[in-house]
């Protein structure tokens, strides 16, 4: 795992350099979250997973768009499925596309000025 490793090779191994093979996928992943509905669910799922029309309601979206964005989700591997009988339910892949998510809502923060909430002795992780 790459926590096991010294700095210097951490970074080369993990794909952490700027010539990287993996900037270009990065970016692509940023490009995926780059809509607030995508965002919403996958804020929606960061508890476990969940039904399109739960989606749908979590995100105020009629079930047809949810679905649609939930199929570039899972093209993507940000999100994957579990049938159960006619139902499917969704879940998030891992914890990355939650962290981004969280850390990107953080940053967001920043730009309100003053003290953003996630620098505040009361706040959770999580939250």
């Amino acid at each position: 795992m790459c926590n096991n490793l010294r700095m210097d090779a951490d970074m080369r191994v993990c794909g952490r350099e700027p010539d990287s093979q993996f900037v270009e996928l990065a970016v692509e992943v940023f490009s995926m979250l780059a809509d607030s509905t995508r965002v919403r669910i996958v804020l929606a799922l960061r508890d476990g997973e969940l039904s399109v029309n739960r989606l749908a309601s979590a995100v105020d979206k009629s079930p047809a768009a949810v679905s649609q964005h939930l199929a570039k989700l899972r093209l993507a591997r940000i999100v994957a499925t579990r049938q159960d009988g006619q139902r499917v339910f969704y879940r998030l892949e891992n914890e990355h596309a939650s962290q981004l998510v969280s850390d990107a809502i953080f940053q967001a923060e920043h730009t309100l000025g003053g003290t953003p909430r996630h620098h505040h002795p009361t706040h959770e992780a999580g939250e």
